[in-house]
């Protein structure tokens, strides 16, 4: 007999089932914040969240899984079809004293509840049942408009969370909306309180401003608010920084890293993205350190090594992750490489072919040309080679090992590598393919004992 599928409920589906249940039990319950921006704009949100009339402990009493993540704020986590789901209580805020969180809350109205938020755009209401969306803010006429705008007096709202002001750069650029006048003055008028904010939450809004889209946008944002300046001061060292035309065209440094941020392709995967995003942003920020000029030209000796350092020094400020930071500095630390790989030898080339990460170094240098003169043999070469190149051709099984060393007299240390890496070598050269000619060769230039 053949079994029929049932089909789960939506995400949004769901949210709407948990309100549907709190109207029910005779409260009221709305989505709220960026969904309901998103589904205005046609978009499918990530996330569904939820306010509620209700109490936490009433939400608790009417949910079967949920968990209390902020029962001072008034947070409960429901859990349905296996989807975590925040239900928070209608509240008011007041006495902010450390640019991030309030001194003192208590339950309040919906309309109280939407008038501590952060932006407009983010303050609306939303029945999913009836499509009513409940507006006390002007956000409606905003998301017409394309406006970033902060609930009321944006010098409050800043001075309650000074990462609003990062917050509001980022999604005027990822939604390609306008910063309103007012909004956008109270962030140039407050950049440095920036600083008060932790490394860790600083890095997440500049990874969401530089992997969804329109990062170019959001640099340029960053910068002329002042905020760059404050989080990122390398980067703005950038400007003015002028290059070779011959190979620049596009104008100094900084002009080269936004063509480049313009064209960041997406689908690596969140991992690749971010990694190869930053690698993009930093890839020449030792240029400002390195520039020499003589009679020949404009010069920059060295600037791959001086990027490597103060790369590490900025991921380190953030507090990135170890896994994070290796690879972005690998990236930035063989960008350069793709410019001799026609006369790199064979061995040579086949251990550059097979970096980890490849991918994302081929991705790097692409975004690297298109982002200043525009030539892609050295790009088209390395995927024909890696085309033509076998797995067993690019990681040949080895020939020796250092228990054949010892059965040939030499002792284990040191030397150890030195010989099986000129084994391989000679291999990759395609010099020996037995084991009994990589014997021949080590004992021609080594002597056991």
């Amino acid at each position: 007999m053949e079994q029929m599928s049932i089909r789960r409920p939506s995400p949004r589906e769901t949210a709407g089932r948990i309100i549907k249940r709190l109207k029910e039990a005779g409260y009221e319950g709305y989505l709220v914040g960026g969904c309901v921006r998103d589904l205005l704009l046609g978009a499918e949100p990530e996330d569904f969240d939820i306010v509620t009339s209700a109490r936490p402990q009433e939400v608790q009493a009417l949910f079967p899984k949920t968990v209390p993540i902020g029962l001072s704020f008034g947070i409960i986590v429901v859990i349905e079809q296996g989807h975590p789901f925040e239900v928070a209580t209608y509240r008011r805020e007041r006495g902010y004293e450390d640019g991030r969180r309030p001194s003192v809350v208590s339950f309040g109205s919906a309309e109280e509840d939407v008038r501590r938020r952060d932006f407009t755009v983010n303050g609306l209401l939303l029945d999913p049942a009836t499509g009513e969306v409940r507006d006390f803010i002007g956000g409606t006429g905003d998301l017409e408009k394309r406006l970033i705008r902060t609930i009321g007096n944006p010098e409050e709202r800043f001075a309650e969370d000074h990462l609003r002001m990062l917050r509001a750069v980022r999604f005027a650029a990822n939604l390609d909306f306008d910063l309103d006048p007012d909004t956008c003055a109270a962030i140039r008028r407050r950049a440095p309180s920036i600083s008060r904010i932790s490394a860790e939450r600083v890095r997440d809004e500049l990874a969401r401003l530089l992997t969804r889209r329109r990062a170019r946008r959001g640099m340029e944002l960053l910068a002329y608010s002042g905020l760059l300046r404050e989080i990122l001061p390398e980067a703005e060292a950038l400007q003015g920084v002028t290059q070779p035309s011959r190979y620049h065209p596009e104008g100094d440094v900084w002009e080269h890293v936004l063509c480049m941020l313009s064209l960041l392709p997406g689908g690596l995967g969140a991992e690749g993205d971010l990694q190869l995003a930053w690698a993009v942003l930093l890839h020449d920020i030792g240029k400002p350190a390195t520039r020499f000029t003589d009679e020949r030209g404009i010069h920059f000796y060295g600037h791959v090594q001086k990027s490597v350092e103060i790369a590490e020094s900025i991921l380190r400020r953030l507090k990135f992750s170890n896994t994070d930071a290796e690879t972005i500095l690998a990236l930035i630390r063989h960008h350069m490489l793709f410019m001799t790989v026609k006369d790199m030898r064979p061995n040579r080339l086949k251990r550059f072919l097979r970096m980890p990460g490849f991918d994302l170094h081929l991705e790097l240098h692409r975004l690297d040309c298109l982002g200043s003169h525009g030539l892609l043999e050295n790009y088209t070469f390395c995927r024909e080679k890696l085309a033509a190149l076998s797995r067993e051709e690019l990681h040949p099984p080895r020939l020796l090992s250092g228990h054949d060393l010892q059965s040939m007299g030499f002792k284990p240390g040191p030397l150890f590598k030195e010989i099986l890496d000129a084994v391989e070598t000679a291999q990759l050269e395609g010099e020996l393919a037995t084991a009994g000619e990589a014997r021949r060769l080590v004992l021609s230039r080594w002597t056991p004992g």
